[in-house]
């Protein structure tokens, strides 16, 4: 197993990797920009937003949907936008954070309260017609989501709970929550989270330095793969194979350290992740 920093890129805060048509997305919150890396060729095109920018869908029409400071927006690679709604305008302190995709092609994406707030965030969807309305809460820092293989399962974290929820679902609907996997043994914060073929979840830890895999079944940790870097944000499987693991990561408030904020890779796991879904609408 091979873990290496790749691309010339350095983020404040990078966050919400996704594999789309051969291209690593993710985006530098604190930067305000959404980042196309290209393995092949090496590119780094760099969109900027104007605002903090949470995380990154493909739309299967083309171009982009991102969730920021002020809501939701359409973007192009051009880097034009277009306003769909702000959940949270009344919150100055709240803006979006990560999210993803389901299996069914509406987008959900949660706020974080950055003021720490308990249960001042909710998780919103996007559905397919472009109708947003909370899918869940009260939370304090969404993060993390992913879905089961048969996509009857979507998992979620809200990073101060130190766990990993379960939720039954079905149409776009969540319910039935329950906890699957408790973190708290590992001494860091749950931040984003990916699904590999065998159905196995993996999770990146804000100032763990790592990214853990766990079974969504037993709850158990199964392994754990160190990254040189404390702020480690979000993991993605992504290459030609879907065999090699990215992973993105923040500059320390006051740690020095040589690689953080750059994007990492990791290949030799002899594990493959899923392909990536779309926002249909």
């Amino acid at each position: 197993m091979t873990v290496e920093p790749i691309g010339n890129y350095r983020a404040t805060w990078g966050e919400g990797p996704i594999w789309w048509e051969d291209s690593l997305l993710y985006v530098d919150i604190e930067a305000h920009k959404v980042i196309k890396y290209s393995p092949s060729t090496g590119e780094e095109l760099e969109i900027p937003v104007g605002e903090r920018v949470g995380t990154v869908v493909p739309r299967t029409s083309g171009g982009f949907l991102i969730a920021g400071d002020n809501g939701l927006y359409f973007l192009s690679e051009a880097g034009e936008m277009q306003a769909i709604a702000d959940p949270e305008p009344e919150k100055p302190d709240n803006r979006f954070n990560d999210g993803k995709c389901s299996p069914d092609g509406h987008f959900f994406a949660g706020t974080i309260s950055l003021v720490k707030k308990t249960g001042d965030a909710r998780l919103y969807k996007l559905d397919k017609q472009g109708e947003l309305s909370e899918a869940f809460g009260p939370v304090t820092n969404s993060n993390g989501l992913a879905w089961s293989l048969d996509g009857k399962t979507m998992y979620y974290i809200d990073t101060p709970r130190r766990e990993i929820l379960a939720f039954d679902y079905a149409e776009g609907h969540l319910s039935n929550l329950r906890e699957v996997v408790d973190t708290k043994h590992l001494d860091s914060s749950p931040d984003g989270m990916t699904i590999d073929a065998e159905g196995k979840l993996w999770v990146a830890f804000c100032h763990g330095a790592c990214v853990a895999r766990f079974c969504p079944e037993s709850g158990e940790e199964l392994s754990r793969v160190e990254i040189p870097c404390l702020e480690t944000t979000a993991c993605a499987f992504g290459g030609e194979n879907l065999d090699e693991l990215y992973v993105t990561t923040g500059v320390h408030k006051s740690e020095v350290e040589d690689h953080a904020g750059r994007l990492f890779r990791i290949t030799g796991l002899g594990i493959q992740g899923v392909p990536a879904f779309a926002y249909q609408g």
